[in-house]
């Protein structure tokens, strides 16, 4: 492909090592394509804190697409800007539904600003302190939430996906993001490749003009949006399988080998 104007990229699994860090080579090679004019945009399930704590003040990236296209993030400015709350009473029918099918099963909530979890979440995600426990799931409801995360204690989660399309499908988009992580429920339209075509479109950019990589099925239809869409080695089965461009995987700093490889021509 000739060079992108815009490459956005997944974070966990992605551009991340699997122990949450972005390495050495990672950020010389973003800062060097940001140099010769082509923008970053990262696009994660984190929320908006988690960019300042992996990027800081490095100037590696322009916008950040968070809560999985619920949150816009710019970097430069700092400035926050919730997107696509999802409604009060979606959210308590979610709840409930998932609550009656699945025993066991756990809640948490992102704010943008912070997580509230109640006892039965068990997930413990790295790079994140702003972590909330609440006594019971009504404590959870209250705020304008731009996610909702259901941690299964022993149910796979495509089984778990497949629950959630069929009986709330038109009210909410619901993806994961790796293995034995939380499901992701956002509200309905909510996605990485909607909200990443918002930004490319104020930039006046194609999608032809885009690449993009991911690992997991919330980053498919960014994937696909795209005009080239590379898959990590490491990647989830289904964006194996549905993605033809390759690259090695996170933990060999695949994208930065892509990147490199490519701005080089």
């Amino acid at each position: 492909m000739i060079k992108p104007l815009v490459v956005a990229t997944d974070l966990d699994g992605t551009l991340l090592r699997s122990d949450s860090t972005l390495s050495g080579r990672t950020r010389a090679e973003l800062r060097k394509i940001r140099a010769s004019g082509t923008r970053v945009v990262a696009a994660t399930a984190r929320p908006p804190r988690v960019i300042d704590d992996l990027f800081g003040d490095d100037d590696l990236i322009d916008v950040a697409i968070c809560g999985n296209g619920a949150i816009r993030y710019e970097a430069g400015s700092h400035d926050i800007r919730i997107l696509h709350a999802i409604p009060d009473e979606v959210i308590r029918r979610v709840v409930a539904e998932l609550a009656a099918a699945v025993p066991g099963v756990g809640f948490a909530v992102e704010t943008g600003q912070r997580v509230l979890f109640e006892p039965n979440y068990r997930y413990r995600p790295t790079l994140d302190n702003h972590r909330v426990p609440v006594a019971t799931v009504d404590d959870l409801f209250g705020e304008d939430l731009v996610k909702v995360m259901v941690w299964l204690p022993d149910e796979d989660p495509d089984a778990a996906w497949a629950l959630v399309r069929d009986s709330l499908g038109p009210l909410v988009e619901c993806t994961w993001s790796a293995e034995r992580a939380p499901l992701e429920i956002a509200a309905t339209g909510v996605s990485k490749a909607a909200t990443l075509a918002e930004v490319c479109a104020e930039w006046d950019v194609p999608a032809e003009a885009v690449l993009a990589f991911g690992d997991a099925p919330n980053d498919l239809p960014m994937l696909a949006w795209a005009g080239t869409g590379i898959a990590v080695a490491n990647a989830h089965p289904a964006v194996l399988a549905a993605v033809e461009g390759r690259t090695a995987s996170n933990d060999e700093d695949g994208v930065a080998a892509y990147l490199a490889a490519l701005f080089s021509r």
